[in-house]
């Protein structure tokens, strides 16, 4: 019989330790349960929206990210698992988000209008940490907090600084501003006339679209004369369900450049964004959802990206232990975005640029040169702390 030689009896000793070792080491591996709920109420047919929001955005966004936390943990011994449902009514997503409360699953990412995310977080309370991936009311950063609710989508008054730091940028000052009548609408406008004032612009003419007319065939006749008045550099729309917006570039009255919700606009991601390793994720993303991704894809992906960084960071899944390392100065998460992004602790808004961009193209990323702040020039889109009632780490 043949001697195992050293190398083979050292390769057998190998085997038998890891197959050994194998059952302490799942016994030892952290399982960290995420939740991902949706609803959104149907905002019923748009005259423009060819290209309407995926039915699946933000819900592709938190797959993704459970992907590439699974990446990472297997290395860490952690383990991600992702419940998710698309809910039908309000109703119905806060009777889920109860069971998971009830199933033990302490980090929820929620893509639900304002109204609802109150509710989730009421019933919540201090059970679970919710990160809001879809809502972008002002008022859930100004006076309205949670100390358990995490933002990773942009507010208004984000997008809307980013946009106005850009038009003085460019000196494109005068601004004629038309805004529709939702409810989504309005905020948009009154987060853009804060902004206005913030960054040097002037409102010269302040319309409401009210017309009912098919603005398929009569935009060409009905837009020149809407858009009469004083002189303007730029004409900024807020039409967040698209009924009107994407009929108003070229047909103005003055030949000027369209911004906001249509025409080149703010947003939390753009499908162009290439730089600082982008394009990986972008390949990435559209392999998996056969689509491009959007802003809200963009948000919930930050959500549970953020939740693996803190889990390895602090290597823990205590919900506690990561709320207080995510609202920590020394959290920083890598973002594709050319810079690290982190979260306010005063109102748990996540610090990050914001594209510009039309269509098929980036124009820029905001915030911008000259535009200083003390502590990060992040800080100097949206509400600053001094503007914020909201103090989560006090």
């Amino acid at each position: 019989m043949q001697t195992p030689t050293i190398m083979q009896r050292a390769a057998s000793a190998l085997l038998l330790s890891g197959a050994l070792l194998a059952p302490l080491a799942q016994a030892d591996e952290l399982e960290v349960r995420l939740g991902y709920l949706q609803w959104q109420p149907d905002r019923g047919p748009a005259l423009a929206r060819l290209t309407p929001e995926p039915e699946d955005a933000g819900l592709q966004g938190a797959r993704l990210a459970v992907g590439d936390n699974l990446s990472t943990g297997r290395f860490l011994g952690q383990h991600y698992q992702l419940e998710s449902a698309m809910l039908d009514s309000e109703e119905a997503l806060l009777e889920a988000l109860t069971a998971m409360l009830d199933d033990g699953i302490e980090l929820v990412v929620l893509n639900t209008p304002a109204a609802t995310l109150r509710q989730a977080a009421e019933i919540s309370s201090d059970r679970a940490l919710l990160f809001n991936a879809g809502a972008r009311d002002v008022a859930l950063r100004l006076d309205d907090c949670s100390p358990y609710l995490l933002h990773t989508a942009p507010s208004h008054a984000m997008l809307t600084d980013a946009l106005a730091q850009w038009l003085n940028l460019r000196r494109w000052r005068s601004v004629f501003l038309i805004h529709g009548q939702s409810d989504d609408d309005r905020a948009w406008a009154d987060a853009f006339r804060r902004s206005a004032g913030k960054f040097g612009l002037n409102v010269v003419a302040d319309k409401a679209w009210t017309f009912e007319a098919d603005m398929r065939r009569n935009a060409s006749s009905e837009l020149p004369l809407f858009t009469q008045g004083p002189d303007y550099d730029v004409v900024v729309v807020a039409d967040e369900r698209n009924d009107f917006g994407d009929f108003v570039p070229f047909n103005t009255w003055l030949p000027r450049p369209v911004v906001g919700t249509q025409g080149m606009g703010p947003d939390a991601w753009h499908p162009a964004i290439e730089a600082w390793g982008a394009a990986q994720l972008q390949s990435r993303f559209a392999r998996q959802a056969e689509r491009p991704m959007t802003g809200t894809d963009y948000a919930a992906w930050a959500a549970i990206r953020a939740v693996g960084e803190a889990v390895t960071r602090t290597e823990s899944d205590d919900m506690e232990t990561l709320r207080a390392y995510l609202l920590d100065d020394d959290f920083e998460l890598a973002a594709f975005k050319g810079r690290p992004l982190s979260f306010r602790d005063w109102n748990g808004q996540l610090r990050q640029p914001v594209p510009l961009a039309h269509p098929n193209g980036l124009v820029a990323m905001a915030p911008f040169e000259g535009f200083l702040h003390q502590r990060t020039e992040l800080d100097t889109l949206g509400y600053d702390r001094p503007e914020s009632r909201c103090r989560l780490r006090d």
